[in-house]
């Protein structure tokens, strides 16, 4: 009797852990695809008004670009500053880099397990739609991929011709988070 008492305590603590690690799995998806709405809003006042607008009250950052990759069917907004708290709820747009479109190299981040999961389906010659605030359209299409440490990678304005970084955390199927491997692509603009 004592035994199965054990045994059933212990089935229900094993349950409970389960069900608390699929939540804490799930919560970063809910957060991440539930802000795309809320930024979704925000860039069109961005756009419609030409000044950033915050995505909700508390927000220290505010949407910069739209990027697409109509060969995935992805569409997401880049908010500005590559912070971890950025980064929760959309990629984000590198301070110091240039706005896509403008000569230079343009870094934009993202987390592996939400938003550019699909970095590791892009290939030379996929095509990347980034719309900027001033509402002008530019097309890139990737001419690299490659997996770089972070430690030691320095990334150069490819003959100061406007192109694009995407940059997340590698491998994609890590069990923890971070660690100093990078899976960048590159892209050059092509209109």
């Amino acid at each position: 009797m004592k035994r199965s008492r054990v045994y059933l305590i212990l089935a229900i603590l094993l349950a409970a852990l389960g069900v608390w690690q699929v939540g804490e799995a799930g919560y970063m998806h809910a957060k991440a695809l539930l802000a795309q709405h809320l930024l979704e809003e925000s860039w069109v006042d961005t756009v419609t008004t030409g000044k950033p607008a915050r995505p909700w009250p508390w927000a220290d950052t505010s949407p910069v670009a739209r990027l697409r990759v109509p060969s995935l069917d992805q569409d997401m907004i880049v908010l500005s500053g590559g912070s971890g708290r950025t980064l929760a709820f959309a990629p984000g747009h590198v301070d110091g880099t240039p706005q896509p479109g403008a000569p230079g190299l343009s870094v934009i981040g993202g987390h592996r397990d939400t938003h550019f999961r699909m970095l590791r389906d892009l290939t030379p010659g996929t095509e990347i739609h980034v719309d900027d605030a001033d509402g002008a359209a530019h097309i890139f299409k990737v001419v690299e991929t490659r997996i770089v440490d972070s430690r030691d990678t320095r990334l150069d304005p490819i003959d100061a011709k406007p192109s694009l970084a995407l940059v997340t955390c590698w491998p994609f199927d890590a069990i923890a988070p971070g660690g100093p491997m990078r899976y960048l692509v590159i892209a050059e603009r092509t209109f």
